[in-house]
């Protein structure tokens, strides 16, 4: 994200999540509509109504900001909830579960991305994740909802590994890979399965983003 801000003439991936949330037709192209909305946005949620989408109008939204961390990253690390598909988590959800059932200190993810593909804030980009043993140290943790089949006949257990990512996922991860690349030119982007034995995050991701 420029220092200015998202405002007219952005385009991309992030921008389709500010128009979902102003009520505008999210074709990821910020025009002169775009900008009304974001304006009368801003006034209903006490905020600055120029119009430009900061850092303090993201927060508000809940859309997450791509900044660079203060640690070194040499590895973006890609996971997925293992939840059923087409089931919903929330980030809250997730930061319950790795405090109350690991003993974590705060959600062990960077960043989230919810089934219609917007993307949030998870634990500080500057603290080092809880998200794969022995590579937290300098990795981004990035987690998708999903991850698993949804067969209600089975238990959870026995549920197997799918790759249960929605259209607006797929775009969302791709466009903040592209985005976390341009803060870390040397990182290695992986799956979770490529520095342990689970199957997560249900695709392999190395061979998908190895372009990128």
């Amino acid at each position: 994200m420029a220092t200015s801000g998202y405002k007219e003439g952005s385009k991309g991936a992030v921008v389709k999540q500010i128009q979902k949330v102003v009520g505008c037709y999210p074709d990821g192209v910020w025009g002169k509509v775009t900008t009304e909305c974001v304006k009368a946005w801003q006034r209903e949620h006490g905020l600055t109504a120029d119009g430009i989408v900061g850092p303090r109008t993201l927060a508000a939204m809940g859309i997450a900001a791509v900044r660079k961390s203060k640690r070194r990253i040499d590895e973006i690390i890609i996971h997925c909830t293992a939840t059923p598909e087409g089931q919903p988590r929330t980030v809250e959800q997730i930061r319950q579960d790795h405090i109350r059932n690991r003993g974590f200190a705060d959600i062990g993810y960077h960043y989230i991305i919810y089934l219609d593909g917007t993307v949030h804030e998870g634990r500080n980009i500057d603290i080092a994740g809880a998200h794969a043993t022995n590579h937290n140290a300098h990795s981004i943790g990035v987690v998708y909802v999903g991850g698993v089949e949804n067969d209600p006949k089975k238990a959870y257990k026995d549920l197997k590994p799918k790759d249960t990512r929605t259209e607006e996922q797929k775009a969302s991860l791709l466009s903040l890979l592209m985005d976390l690349r341009k803060l870390y030119p040397t990182a290695r982007i992986i799956g979770h399965r490529d520095v342990s034995s689970k199957a997560c995050p249900s695709f392999d991701a190395k061979a998908e983003y190895r372009k990128i």
